[in-house]
């Protein structure tokens, strides 16, 4: 079988109507769109969420939370995917951006402590958690706050 021979299941494609081509066709005149009012005319019809009215959905459900414009995302590291790099390395925000263990720096690096550290590493990074910096240090590293 080649891409050429490939044809779609029988019936599951359907010609577009041709609305407005005359009366014969079964779609001329008004198009299938009724007579007159609101949904007949171009451009006709509701805008979304609208309800005849009706106090929409969106209005009557309380409102909850809010949106801290200050906050801070770092991110995040675990330590045990810095068992990748030599003894010795030390391992900074753009040693991180360039071995793709982060997509952007944002608000800066946190490291946390989830797996093991095998080797002895200095970090530099915004932030630590308390569990990597005892993960870091028990592997004989150091960790440096920026």
């Amino acid at each position: 079988m080649n891409l050429h021979e490939l044809k779609p299941n029988q019936g599951s494609t359907h010609y577009k109507k041709r609305v407005g081509r005359g009366t014969s066709s079964g779609n001329g005149k008004t198009s299938g769109r009724g007579q007159k009012g609101q949904n007949s005319r171009a451009g006709g019809g509701v805008r979304l969420g609208f309800e005849g009215g009706q106090t929409p959905l969106f209005k009557r459900l309380p409102k909850k939370g809010f949106t801290n414009l200050f906050r801070k995302e770092y991110a995040i590291v675990n330590v045990e995917a810095l068992n990748k790099y030599p003894e010795g390395t030390v391992v900074t925000p753009e040693v991180l951006l360039k071995d793709r263990l982060v997509n952007k720096v944002l608000d800066g690096i946190k490291i946390l402590g989830r797996g093991k550290l095998e080797v002895k590493l200095t970090v530099q990074a915004h932030k630590f958690s308390a569990s990597a910096e005892k993960a870091i240090q028990e592997a004989g590293g150091k960790t440096e706050v920026i």
